[in-house]
């Protein structure tokens, strides 16, 4: 079992910044690829980036590219989301997910992982 645990949101004016972390705990852990998931009240969850095992590839959603970056500190088992430049846009609650698999690549859509935290709350006043 794999545990993940979110920190860092909070509120914060447009044009701001903030850096969210997910920190893995549990026996059966293992650097897995890992990414970030928003969603906003009335609307799906959205892909925002995924890293790969490594952190040596990277992916993100349009809508934050050049404002976010998406990294990770294995022997912290801890990943990262900073956020640049927010928008109102990007009010929504970030979960970080894991997907157990050996594979080196990155994953986009939200079944492909299996595990997830709860969830931070991040606000962006206009």
């Amino acid at each position: 079992q794999v545990y993940l645990v979110e920190s860092g949101g909070g509120l914060v004016q447009a044009g701001g910044s903030l850096n969210l972390s997910c920190a893995a705990s549990g026996r059966t852990y293992n650097p897995h690829p890992m990414a970030w998931f928003r969603q906003a009240p009335g609307r799906e969850r959205e892909f925002v980036a995924a890293i790969s095992r490594t952190g040596g590839t990277t992916f993100y959603a349009d809508s934050v590219k050049d404002r976010f970056t998406i990294f990770r500190d294995n022997g912290k088992k801890t990943m990262y989301l900073q956020m640049n430049s927010l928008k109102p846009d990007d009010t929504a609650v970030y979960r970080c997910a894991g997907k157990q698999t050996y594979n080196m690549g990155v994953f986009t859509t939200s079944q492909d992982y299996g595990y997830w935290g709860r969830g931070t709350q991040v606000t962006v006043s206009s």
